[in-house]
């Protein structure tokens, strides 16, 4: 197994002989590394034969070849023309072991981070930046703190508090007689209950420390490879990106920080809940006593810790320019320790005897859900109009997705899905324990969940009427653009191939359906701008009327009052079908591990950032696969002094440009990039333009050796790059035709197969750039592009690939073609 060289050394000048490179003589060697994409490939699929080797790695991830290619080094000769074939493997650092399937739970820390990253294109020195990272990280605080909440809903006040304070409910539940008060017992005092059942938010708090924790090690703790000696990653101030700063990929101190106070936030949560009933128990006697003197100094040390956490999360910013290996100050350390210390304690004051106290209602404190809603709402406002200042400040913004309010939306949307799932959990639980009656009716055995929580789930059957509009229109737009397109099919192929209308239709419909992609945006909107709507109103709703929906319209008109009553049942029925669905899908993902692969991709595309925000998100793969990626190159280009092409597909190209960027000049300047159905553009650079916009993607080509990047109309994730270049390289080959033949030919006789995002190796097209990017690959360092050469201003014109209709050429979308017919035939009509 070949073991990369961690030490740097110099270049070999003239080609002369080294003891880990070729000699002078040999022909130069030429690597196409290949990274696959969402939802992972085996290395076997990937290099076409069933007998691969692995070359360096391990069983998370790793590079594998063909048997036979194993020792290519050492057989150059044999390989004249013909790049050696080395597969990345990466898809075990998302869809591995079946504990993985859980993540799903953890899908509102994920959203929240993601709105970390869709700040818009600002200049990173404007002031407005450090305050939108801010508002992101306050605003995920506050969902471990709902989760905290949520938690203790469940365990302390449904359980502990209303259930087993209640003899009707506790009736029948066996494992609740111990701490009833009929069985006077000595778990049955209030404060006692309250105590014992605190461990299970506690054990939930834990649970997301040490999971983070261990996928803190694992990912985060990958370092990048050392700089070349007299080389720089400098890039020009109008192409610099924070994706090749040394310590992007590198967030090992951060997340630990961020640990620290999130755990110290929900450990907090469950003291204060404590703090609550106690107070309210040490009321009746006037508040002076000695119980009630101490609760008030327990409650001081909690407001002391908790403005600690919050100066942490303040002070937490990512350290991008290096590798952050500092070690925290022992405060931060501390903080998760001394907030157990306080709960400790806090747990002997509420367990503590006082006679003649009882558990009536619900537990003080449910206005708290009310107030983090609230506070949530007001840190959106603040972020938009973050966003927008920075949208002022943005460059090349004309394609940002909602005009910089990306991040915004996305934070609200990880706000309504945590309330969601809070509600979804406290709703069920209720109706379980008190036997299927409505809780908060008059008959039923115990009060139930927050009103909030019955209001929020009102709203969401009208939420769910928006989104079917939406979804709707999306549909009927793909009817339109489908008949549209149609008309241009059949002049895509050769007109030999005799037209057959239900395969036009169903190349149209392929077409107008992957256009949907781009409409993504308003259904976000949409989505979010009623869910702020009505999340105001159920807020609203709760604080007048203090109770629930179907009873605060008693007296109301007949049809208002049926209408609140049926989206009162039907809404607690879809949070829970929300809860139960991701429970299912876990479960199922445990077992099954074609089911788990999907989970996969949906972290594939939600877990490519670094955790900025939320320490107990999903964890980020491409913190291991990065470093990894750019070690190989580093290293074999070091080492052979060969040509490399990094070749990668869909989401397998966003991790090859992020680690191209992590090269530094040199080395990159050796390195040609083949990417096909990618989302670079399509995807990443409208909803993370800071990060992938025109200038940073501009900057990538200009400091390689060559950039080309296939994609298709059918294709729903991939797209082109829409960069020009000046000096006559292209960057797009595409629209690719697919597929392949539209009729029966002699060469197809059966119909080909509609490719969609997958199979570019097997388009002819394919074959040919690859070729095109070894033999540009000289054996002299190629020169630097000058500044200008690329633009931001679209695909370039004439810019169409072997296999692109002529008609087509220069066009990003299928209704740029729709309504004038293209050209008969095409450039590469021979691929037919």
């Amino acid at each position: 197994m070949e073991t990369a060289d961690p030490t740097p050394h110099a270049r070999p000048t003239d080609r002369e002989s080294t003891a880990d490179g070729p000699p002078a003589a040999a022909p130069q060697l030429s690597l196409e590394l290949l990274v696959h994409g969402v939802g992972g490939t085996t290395a076997q699929e990937m290099l076409g034969d069933p007998r691969v080797q692995l070359i360096t790695g391990d069983d998370t991830a790793a590079c594998y070849r063909r048997t036979d290619d194993a020792d290519a080094e050492q057989r150059p000769d044999d390989y004249r023309g013909e790049p050696v074939r080395e597969a990345y493997c990466w898809s075990n650092l998302t869809s591995g072991n079946g504990a993985r399937a859980l993540w799903l739970l953890l899908v509102p820390f994920m959203v929240a981070n993601l709105a970390h990253w869709m700040r818009p294109a600002a200049p990173p020195e404007h002031p407005a930046q450090r305050l939108y990272d801010l508002l992101v990280r306050i605003l995920a605080l506050t969902l471990t703190v709902l989760l905290a909440a949520a938690a203790c809903e469940v365990a302390l006040d449904l359980t502990a508090w209303q259930c087993a304070g209640t003899t009707v409910c506790a009736a029948g539940k066996s494992w609740m007689g111990f701490l009833s008060p009929d069985n006077s017992g000595w778990w049955s005092a209030p404060g006692r209950r309250l105590a014992l059942a605190s461990l299970v938010p506690l054990l939930v708090i834990g649970f997301l420390w040490w999971l983070s924790r261990r996928t803190w090690s694992a990912y985060e703790s990958a370092s990048p490879p050392p700089r070349m000696p007299g080389t720089s990653r400098d890039t020009p101030v109008g192409e610099r990106t924070a994706l090749s700063l040394d310590g992007f990929w590198y967030g090992r101190r951060l997340v630990a920080r961020l640990r620290a106070a999130h755990t110290t936030a929900g450990v907090l949560t469950i003291a204060a809940v404590l703090l609550a009933a106690g107070a309210q128990a040490d009321g009746r006697d006037g508040g002076g006593t000695v119980l009630a003197v101490t609760g008030r100094a327990l409650a001081a040390v909690v407001i002391l810790l908790a403005a600690a956490t919050v100066l942490v999360v303040w002070r937490t910013a990512r350290s991008e320019a290096v590798p952050d290996d500092e070690s925290d100050h022992p405060v931060v350390r501390a903080l998760p320790f001394a907030s157990l210390g306080v709960l400790a304690l806090i747990v002997v004051h509420t367990g503590w005897a006082r006679p003649g106290s009882h558990s009536h209602g619900a537990l003080p404190g449910a206005a708290a859900f009310g107030g983090i809603a609230v506070f949530q709402g007001l840190l959106v406002l603040a972020l938009a109009l973050t966003a927008w200042v920075l949208q002022r400040a943005a460059r090349d913004d004309a394609r940002s997705a909602l005009r910089g309010m990306g991040g915004p939306a996305v934070a609200l949307l990880a706000c309504a899905v945590g309330g969601v799932l809070s509600g979804g959990v406290a709703q069920r639980f209720a109706d379980w324990l008190d036997g299927g009656a409505t809780p908060g009716q008059d008959h039923a055995p115990i009060p139930g969940p927050p009103v909030l929580l019955s209001w929020q789930a009102s709203v969401i059957p009208v939420l769910l009427v928006v989104v079917a509009i939406v979804v709707v229109l999306a549909a009927v737009r793909v009817v339109i653009v489908g008949g549209r397109v149609a008309k241009d099919v059949p002049g895509l192929y050769d007109p030999r191939e005799h037209p057959d209308e239900r395969r036009t239709k169903r190349i149209a419909g392929t077409i107008a359906g992957a256009g949907l992609t781009d409409s993504a945006p308003v259904l976000v909107a949409a989505t979010a701008a009623v869910t702020l709507v009505l999340g105001a109103g159920a807020v609203a709703g709760a604080w007048l009327s203090d109770r629930a929906p179907g009873r605060a319209t008693e007296g109301w008109p007949p049809v208002v009052h049926a209408a609140a009553e049926t989206a009162e049942s039907l809404g607690s029925w879809l949070m829970s079908a929300g809860v139960i669905l991701l429970i299912t899908m876990g479960r199922r993902a445990y077992r099954d591990h074609s089911a788990r692969r999907t989970i996969g991709i949906l972290w594939d595309v939600g877990t490519f950032w670094p955790r900025a925000a939320h320490p107990f998100a999903p964890p980020c793969y491409a913190e291991r696969a990065v470093p990894d990626l750019t070690w190989r190159m580093a290293t074999w280009t070091e080492r052979f002094d060969g040509r490399l092409v990094l070749s990668g597909h869909s989401q397998g190209s966003v991790l090859a440009a992020a680690a191209v960027w992590q090269l530094d000049l040199v080395t990159r300047s050796r390195v040609a990039l083949l990417t096909y159905g990618s989302p670079l553009e399509r995807l990443y650079g409208r909803w993370f333009p800071a990060f992938f916009g025109p200038p940073a993607l501009t900057g990538l080509h200009r400091q390689m050796d060559d950039w080309r990047n296939l994609w298709r109309f059918t294709d729903p994730i991939g797209g082109p790059i829409r960069l020009t270049c000046d000096d006559g390289r292209r960057i797009d080959e595409g629209p690719l035709r697919d597929p392949l033949a539209f009729g029966r030919t002699l060469q197809n006789p059966l119909p080909a197969q509609i490719l969609g995002h997958g199979d570019y190796q097997a388009d002819p097209v394919f074959g040919r750039v690859r070729a095109e990017l070894i033999a540009r690959l000289g054996p002299d360092l190629p020169g630097q592009r000058p500044a200008d050469d690329c633009t931001g201003r679209g695909s370039a014109v004439g810019s169409t690939g072997s296999g692109a209709a002529d008609g087509c050429a220069g066009r990003n979308s299928p209704e740029d073609c729709a309504g004038d017919r293209p050209a008969q035939g095409s450039s590469g009509r021979s691929s037919a």
